[in-house]
């Protein structure tokens, strides 16, 4: 036997996948599709009947859960469609930067520095002038398939 020793460059994560299989027909309006490997909300599902010779299709339409882009997509309802983690998590507002960045208070005192203020102007506007007057801000975080962007905010009160 060889008495090499191999090295391994691992570029993947801890094998966890960003999406989990699930029957086109079991999903419902308000779950998460992937659509043209896009993660998205289902805002409106159809199913037409069989043909003389076909499978039930499933009609989708949904919307880009980071862009609000509206999507489309007909699949058979016995396939299975990619459908992805998507997590939602509160951290505190700490700084918004010159350049757009915010710098977030993560739960075990961590600070998340890597995320760019939202593109929705009114929530940007909730944001800053939230901020501005010194609130305590938490904002809502949801991330699918290696993206992130903030969704949501929550005034805790004045600063103290």
């Amino acid at each position: 036997m060889s008495d090499e020793e191999h090295q391994f460059e691992s570029k993947a994560d801890a094998g966890a996948s960003k999406t989990y299989p699930q029957q086109a027909g079991t999903i419902r309006k308000n779950g998460y599709l992937v659509i043209k490997g896009r993660p998205c909300k289902v805002v409106e599902v159809s199913t037409s009947k069989t043909g003389k010779h076909g499978h039930a299709k499933c009609h989708f339409v949904a919307i880009d859960i980071f862009n609000g882009k509206k999507l489309e997509d007909i699949v058979p309802s016995s396939h299975n469609c990619d459908v992805p983690h998507v997590n939602r998590t509160d951290y505190q507002l700490i700084d918004i930067s010159e350049d757009g960045f915010v710098s977030l208070l993560t739960e075990n005192g961590n600070t998340k520095d890597d995320l760019r203020l939202p593109t929705d102007e009114t929530l940007l506007g909730q944001i800053k002038s939230g901020f501005e007057e010194g609130k305590d801000l938490v904002v809502s975080v949801m991330s699918a398939m290696g993206e992130e962007q903030i969704c949501g905010l929550k005034d805790i009160g004045p600063k103290n």
